[in-house]
């Protein structure tokens, strides 16, 4: 039977009670009273819920989250962020998310899980979506809904009280999209920023070595931020640099060619740095966001400068060449010079999925969106292709798919007719069934991004006539030359 008493004898104070829980152990709690009659009954109430989960009428796994839904959003997120933090996700990550999560609760009024319910959520994410982007409602909500789900897979909640919330789709409300570099802009801004003085720790130089590896191998700010001396592999044909996984946003270790001349001015840039050395001595994101800024407008400057009549000023102060925002209300900031990797290659001809490749994109349908406009008219040319099969004699299509009166052919000698008679459409320079798996020999394969090829042979972006319009703004798609 549940006893109660006070500590040491004592005639004031809170009663002390003493009981058996369901498996034997004898357990003492404070009951938090002075009433003696009050205790008792606290004292029975513990004694007879032991009895009912020794007999099985309560089960004892839903007491347990009974009892785990009661405990403080704040002790959860202590463990929460412990089992983050196991899972090698990114400090910054971890950090924002915890963040976030922290603040929709404290908007919301939840202070233990059991509080947390879905129309206080709902309330927040429309709130925030009045002053922030549909991208920054579903970062706070992919958040917290991710802590539910953790609660409710580790038993602290009997159901996912967020089952219901939806997330917004960005794609209907993009508040900041990023504008490519043109190929003009590109000699501007190397031009000047190369004379340019110090600045953030760096000299103009090796912010141009910064912005020209950005754009040839397509890696992120913290990713560039993150390289070390010794996975520069410049001597290999072709050169190649290479990002740890702990540093990229896949987690996955990168491998992204660069040119010959970059690498030759890289091997000269790290020749006295130790092999764990940083090869850009860039000091935050927000660092080189703001470096990126203020060249461009160095570069702009400069630009309107070498204006030869007033007119010709006017004209330029009026366009968005080199300018941070464009008319179209797209920004240029540092991830922007990923963007115009993207979009340079896919000017340059390059197949979408050699872009997914070289961008470390999740899927082919994440390319398409972004720069599927930039592809030249792959469509209208596939169907042009079928020309050569509507073209096929009668007698000839049925030799190969084997449906006259002859003797059937195998598939696979119906596909080498067609390829004999040039009528399926193969690749240039393709072998049959050449690395058809991928492999290491695929390595030697990686076209590399030809930044000055590709501004000197990109007409229709000259400096002196004053434009600062994008390419797809144009009525004429720029006439590359082979081997750009």
């Amino acid at each position: 039977m549940a006893s109660i008493f006070r500590r040491g004898g004592k005639r004031t104070g809170c009663w002390q009670i003493q009981w058996f829980d369901d498996t034997g152990k004898r357990r003492s709690k404070n009951s938090k009273t002075t009433d003696k009659s009050a205790a008792q009954r606290i004292a029975n109430k513990l004694e007879s819920d032991a009895a009912l989960r020794r007999d099985g009428v309560i089960d004892a796994a839903l007491d347990w989250i009974g009892k785990e839904s009661q405990r403080t959003i704040d002790s959860h997120l202590a463990d929460f962020e412990a089992k983050l933090r196991t899972g090698k996700r990114d400090a910054e990550h971890v950090r924002s998310t915890i963040s976030y999560i922290r603040t929709i609760a404290k908007s919301a009024g939840f202070s233990s899980a059991a509080d947390i319910q879905a129309d206080g959520v709902n309330h927040f994410a429309n709130d925030l979506g009045e002053r922030r982007s549909s991208r920054t409602v579903e970062a706070y909500l992919i958040a917290f809904k991710a802590f539910t789900k953790w609660l409710t897979e580790h038993h602290k909640l009997p159901r996912d009280p967020l089952s219901s919330v939806k997330k917004p789709n960005p794609k209907t409300d993009r508040r900041r999209e990023r504008r490519m570099l043109l190929p003009e802009e590109w000699r501007w801004l190397e031009s000047v920023t190369n004379t340019a003085p110090p600045k953030y720790g760096m000299t103009g130089h090796e912010r141009v070595l910064v912005y020209s590896t950005a754009i040839q191998s397509g890696l992120r700010s913290n990713e560039l931020r993150s390289l070390m001396s010794s996975g520069l592999y410049l001597d290999s044909n072709p050169p190649y640099i290479t990002c740890k996984g702990r540093s990229t946003k896949n987690k996955q270790d990168a491998r992204q060619y660069v040119q010959s001349d970059l690498a030759a001015q890289l091997a000269a840039h790290i020749r006295t740095k130790a092999p764990k050395a940083s090869v850009f001595g860039i000091a935050s994101k927000d660092d080189a966001t703001k470096m990126l800024r203020e060249d461009l407008a160095d570069a702009r400057k400069e630009w309107l400068t070498d204006s030869k009549t007033p007119d010709e000023r006017v004209r330029r102060e009026q366009s968005d060449f080199l300018a941070e925002w464009n008319h179209d209300g797209k920004v240029f900031d540092f991830h922007a010079l990923r963007h115009t990797t993207g979009a340079w290659l896919a000017m340059t001809g390059a197949h979408p999925k050699v872009v997914q490749q070289v961008l470390r994109h999740s899927s082919i349908t994440l390319t398409m969106d972004t720069y599927g406009h930039l592809f030249p008219g792959q469509e209208a040319d596939a169907v042009d292709r079928l020309r050569d099969f509507l073209g096929v004699p009668l007698a000839d299509a049925l030799r190969a798919t084997g449906t006259d009166d002859q003797p059937q052919e195998s598939p696979q000698s119906a596909l080498h007719y067609a390829q004999q008679s040039e009528r399926e459409t193969v690749p240039e320079g393709a072998k049959q069934c050449a690395n058809a798996s991928g492999g290491p020999e695929d390595d030697t394969s990686s076209q590399v991004l030809r930044i000055p090829g590709f501004c000197e042979r990109t007409p229709g972006f000259s400096a002196a006539e004053g434009t600062g319009l994008e390419p797809a703004t144009r009525k004429r798609a720029p006439d590359f030359e082979s081997g750009c």
